[in-house]
């Protein structure tokens, strides 16, 4: 790719990453300023009732709420641009320093978890290939069915139930005991929510990379490497798996805000203070500035992730790489 052609391809993807940034804060600041209730309780609660109509409106015009929608997006968007995302209606802190408090706990599960299907699913993908149609590769085929079909705040209350409540082993919820713990304490508390984001979501990149070894291995090209006296695991390591692995990095891409999803709805289960617990109190409790701010924090990181996918699949797709490099 030539210089040129190649500041174009970065501008044309910032320009795309842009538009579609200010298109999702579009959308999320008027949806959720048009969903139903009371926008003063979220920053005065319970005072609301008892305040006169004057100090409602006075509360109303102080918070920005009398102008139209339209004029409170252009006005957030412009401290937005200026790094100013307003203050947090429902902890009366600048919405920056709130998810800076959180946002770590949800990288650490989210992080680790994404790791271990990244390495788990390859491994089982491989051990079911390697004994296809043998009891190895059906006990683990339908264990890995029946755990992806159970919903996941399902499994979270019934391990809460088994090894809280019953056995007192692992802490039922937080990220870390009273007054904070060490190491330790971080990783006895991980252990729940860690198990439930891996459960969730390892047998289906599993069984994917599964089939997609057990098409390499009925390709042309294998056979003739038998005919040629290749051993199965040189064929298997050395030609198949190498030749998923491309296309696994891709898919492992893709999927980050899928298991990002995965670990909001564990964090909000578990009460782990994470940023997907702060989703479900934002939402609720209708803290629009927070909510903004999570919504894109999101978004950029699904827009990220298609487009580091795209970028792996131009690598390894001489099809695709042609049509970038067209002018």
């Amino acid at each position: 790719m030539s210089k040129h052609n190649r500041i174009r391809y970065f501008c044309r993807k910032f320009l795309t990453f842009t538009v579609s940034i200010f298109l999702l804060s579009f959308l999320v600041f008027y949806i959720s300023r048009l969903a139903p209730g009371d926008q003063l309780v979220s920053y005065y609660g319970d005072r609301v009732e008892k305040m006169s109509p004057k100090e409602r409106e006075w509360a109303e015009e102080r918070l920005g709420l009398k102008d139209s929608i339209t004029s409170q997006y252009f006005r957030w968007l412009g401290g937005a641009v200026q790094g100013d995302f307003g203050i947090s209606y429902k902890y009366k802190m600048d919405v920056t320093e709130v998810i800076a408090g959180r946002i770590g706990n949800t990288l650490i599960l989210g992080g680790i978890g994404f790791l271990l299907i990244f390495i788990l699913a390859l491994l089982l993908g491989i051990l079911c290939a390697w004994y296809e149609d043998k009891w190895p590769d059906k006990i683990i085929c339908k264990a890995g069915t029946v755990t992806s079909c159970i919903p996941e705040f399902w499994l979270s209350l019934l391990l809460i139930l088994i090894f809280s409540v019953w056995l007192h082993l692992l802490p039922s919820s937080g990220a870390y005991s009273v007054g904070g713990g060490g190491f330790a304490d971080r990783a006895v508390h991980l252990i729940l929510p860690l198990t439930i984001v891996v459960t969730g979501h390892l047998w289906y990149y599993a069984y994917m990379i599964r089939n997609k070894l057990l098409e390499e291995v009925r390709a042309d090209y294998v056979l003739l490497a038998k005919s040629k006296g290749l051993a199965k695991r040189s064929i298997m390591f050395r030609h198949c798996l190498r030749n998923v692995i491309p296309s696994y990095l891709s898919i492992m891409a893709i999927s980050v805000p899928h298991v990002l999803g995965g670990t909001y709805i564990v964090e909000t289960v578990f009460s782990y203070p994470g940023i997907g617990t702060l989703s479900y109190e934002s939402a609720r409790y209708k803290d629009y500035n927070l909510l903004m701010v999570l919504c894109l924090l999101t978004g950029i990181v699904v827009i990220c992730s298609n487009t580091v996918a795209q970028m792996i699949n131009e690598r390894i797709d001489p099809r695709i790489r042609a049509e970038v490099k067209e002018p």
